[in-house]
């Protein structure tokens, strides 16, 4: 059956008024306190929106602090050093979004009228149907629906969707013109950040605060007694992946590996170098392992403390010596800079 043939409560128009009325009252009572919501404006609302993307609330908060505070406006970030743009957003990961974050911020920068069109946004560096729609509707009041993770998660329950996606992705095409049909034209914006917000707060993935849903009354889901089974996403099999790096230093320095430009995602970071072929490092001692995922991929890591003959850095490798002093001034990803700095005490 196609979801928007649905002969729930909400397809007359009366208790849509109602729907939309309970959430936005209780949003009014109980939304974060965010400083992208504090003396809101559209490049706050941009920053947070690409922030956010994949990345939890708490984790994004004091990346955004530092943020505004050293780009304050679109002008400032396209004046940028793409070096320095990448080392604020140091440990956020998914580097893509900072140098999207950064071309958007040149466009912008170069526009005779600022665009309040979603289909204008969508032509932007990392701008998708989310984002558009986030930044109009926020920024611009226009009427235009957010479906993210938690969008799809709310309206599976209340509508009680059985069908099965393929994936979110897939999930999020198939509930926007749903999400689209409930929108109010009064504020827009309060209503998507308020249908997120209750996903983020109330309508958790797992152990859903049920009793104080402000929109319980509408939920099928919950009337059936089963809203953990919405919505209804076929699990990727995970892919197991085993690497080794190396912790090669000297009195002076460490030796590092720089992601080639042409890699998506760490173009232009640095890490603990890894085991090639053409490298000769002499393994000694197993100083740590470490276990993280990165999308649907779990990695094992295997951190060698090792030598090497000679200094094998050359013009055109990826490899480099940088000293102690210079480190706070490169940009790390995330989780290496973590294992540099335990690694580092432990050897002292």
């Amino acid at each position: 059956m196609n979801i928007l043939e649905s002969s729930h409560i909400l397809e007359k128009k009366e208790q849509k008024i109602e729907f939309q009325s309970d959430l936005l009252g209780w949003y009014d009572q109980h939304k974060r306190t965010l400083p992208w919501r504090t003396s809101p404006n559209l490049y706050k609302t941009v920053v947070s929106e690409f922030m956010l993307q994949q990345t939890r609330v708490s984790t994004v908060l004091p990346y955004f602090k530092k943020w505004i505070e050293n780009f304050p406006d679109f002008e400032s970030l396209a004046k940028a050093k793409e070096e320095t743009v990448l080392k604020y957003w140091e440990g956020l990961g998914y580097y893509s979004r900072a140098r999207n974050l950064h071309k958007l911020s040149k466009v912008i920068s170069n526009w005779d009228d600022l665009q309040t069109d979603g289909k204008a946004w969508l032509t932007l560096p990392g701008v998708g149907p989310y984002i558009s729609a986030a930044i109009v509707s926020i920024s611009f009041g226009k009427a235009e629906a957010v479906c993210d993770g938690n969008v799809v998660r709310v309206l599976s329950r209340i509508f009680g969707i059985k069908e099965m996606f393929k994936d979110g992705a897939t999930a999020q095409k198939k509930i926007r013109p749903l999400a689209q049909k409930l929108i109010t034209e009064k504020r827009p914006g309060d209503y998507n950040q308020s249908i997120m917000e209750l996903g983020a707060t109330i309508c958790h993935r797992q152990n859903p605060l049920c009793t104080i849903c402000p929109v319980l009354s509408f939920c099928s889901a919950c009337k059936e007694g089963n809203p953990e089974k919405f919505p209804k996403i076929r699990q990727k099999k995970k892919s197991k992946k085993k690497v080794i790096r190396f912790w090669i230093v000297s009195s002076s320095g460490i030796l590092l590996q720089k992601s080639e430009k042409k890699s998506k995602r760490l173009a232009g970071i640095y890490e603990l170098p890894e085991e090639q072929e053409n490298f000769c490092f002499l393994k000694e001692v197993l100083i740590t392992q470490k276990k993280r995922t990165i999308g649907n991929t779990e990695y094992d890591e295997s951190i060698f403390q090792a030598k090497i003959e000679k200094d094998i850095v050359e013009k055109g490798n990826s490899l480099q010596w940088v000293k102690w002093k210079e480190l706070d001034n490169i940009t790390l990803s995330g989780p290496h800079r973590k294992w540099i700095e335990e690694i580092r005490t432990i050897s002292k």
